[in-house]
């Protein structure tokens, strides 16, 4: 087993509900944070999504932003195999961040 401790960007150029992480089946993660950044005047409103593998999406997180900076995960957020996180903004082209996590591959787990 490796912890490898990572960051990922993220664009959101639509108002669709956008994977900003995906956890592959031989992995986890420890999400430390999503930061979402809104530089302009006008409000948007962003959804952090918890998609668990196999379920519905679920609304974890809510912000309106405008002109500001925030984490989207108040503490950790864990993800198993086949998770992702997903965000939404009410704008296309507004939002942009990153997401830091420390990722736990088992592939070379025994049993």
């Amino acid at each position: 087993m490796t912890i490898q401790y990572k960051s990922a960007s993220f664009n959101l150029t639509s108002t669709n509900a956008t994977t900003v992480l995906s956890i592959t089946t031989s992995a986890i993660a420890i999400v430390k944070t999503v930061q979402a950044v809104h530089d302009s005047a006008s409000n948007v409103d962003t959804h952090l999504i918890l998609k668990k593998s196999g379920e519905s999406d679920v609304k974890i997180g809510y912000a309106e932003l405008n002109k500001a900076t925030t984490n989207m995960v108040v503490n950790t957020l864990n993800l198993e195999a086949g998770d992702a996180i997903k965000m939404q903004a009410g704008s296309a082209n507004e939002i942009t961040g990153a997401v830091s996590y420390a990722l736990i591959d088992r592939s070379q787990q025994n049993g």
